[in-house]
């Protein structure tokens, strides 16, 4: 039986060269993914993750491409973070659809900041069709401040063992209460997270608007994927989530799915979280686009 074929290759972007692996199926589904790398990783990504993806969609059928974007892993370039690789996805892409001619469009894939950026990138290329988002990254100084209050703190005082160590004397408690007492100021910070204006994206405005703009304004197919209680990201963007009637009303949209495996970590990180994350794509991918024309 014939198997995917796994085509590494360099490529430029802005005089400067990059490294990716295109998985190629025997038979092409409409759909090709773009696996974009969260930093700091590359992409093979944390304990294989990419690599066992991106060879389980290409089984299915689905061509797959991930790379390492400026700065990360093999490729050159320096200090390029998640809001600046808009032209690294695009000479990816260019690169996808040159090698498969094929496909009909591409599914960008993030995990963390990566998911950001697909959001900032996805509206801006019509040959983006899908997004598939896991715990996407809205980090400001209050949300984080609140993600730690409400899910570690409250947490600490339901728990036999931190009670114990008040009892046994060996908790520190104005170390405990100053950490606290930072954190409680920072929770207090104002955040606009539901801005009437859908223009350019405002690089001043706080990353979740800047989110939230570019969400609205992409037209495709969403898969949004959570993490439980254990990962604060996930946690701070479930915080955002309830604060924003806004992102409620992006988020309920009949082209947005939304999943959350409770029992999970950030990255996913058992054989059978990923089995579980690895079912749901490829049932999206399935149900969204193998009629794409």
């Amino acid at each position: 039986m014939d198997r995917p074929r796994e085509k590494p290759f360099v490529f430029d972007c802005q005089g400067e060269q990059l490294v990716g692996i295109l998985h190629q199926p025997v038979e092409i589904a409409p759909v090709g993914v773009l696996l974009v790398v969260g930093g700091p990783q590359y992409r093979v990504g944390s304990h294989r993750q990419f690599i066992l993806l991106a060879r389980f969609l290409a089984e299915k059928g689905f061509p797959v491409l991930r790379f390492d974007y400026r700065a990360m892993g093999d490729s050159d370039g320096v200090g390029v973070d998640f809001e600046d690789i808009n032209k690294d996805m695009a000479a990816a892409i260019d690169q996808f659809f040159e090698r498969i001619p094929e496909m009909r469009g591409v599914v960008i894939w993030g995990l963390c900041d990566a998911a950001s950026a697909a959001i900032f990138y996805a509206y801006k290329d019509q040959r983006v069709k899908g997004l598939v988002l896991l715990n996407p990254w809205v980090r400001t100084e209050s949300g984080e401040a609140k993600a730690y209050i409400k899910h570690y703190y409250l947490a600490r005082l339901l728990s036999g063992g931190f009670w114990k160590k008040i009892f046994l004397g060996q908790w520190n408690v104005w170390a405990s209460l100053q950490s606290f007492y930072v954190l409680l100021k920072k929770s207090g910070t104002s955040v606009p997270l539901d801005s009437p204006n859908i223009g350019e994206l405002d690089a001043n405005a706080p990353l979740p608007e800047r989110m939230e703009d570019g969400l609205e304004r992409f037209n495709g197919k969403v898969l949004m994927v959570l993490s439980g209680k254990t990962d604060y990201v996930a946690c701070e963007f479930r915080d955002m989530l309830a604060e924003s009637d806004h992102w409620k009303s992006l988020l309920s949209q009949e082209s947005v799915q939304s999943k959350t495996l409770a029992e999970a970590n950030h990255t996913f990180s058992s054989a059978a979280w990923r089995a579980q994350v690895e079912a749901w794509i490829e049932a999206w991918l399935k149900s969204e686009f193998v009629a794409l024309k």
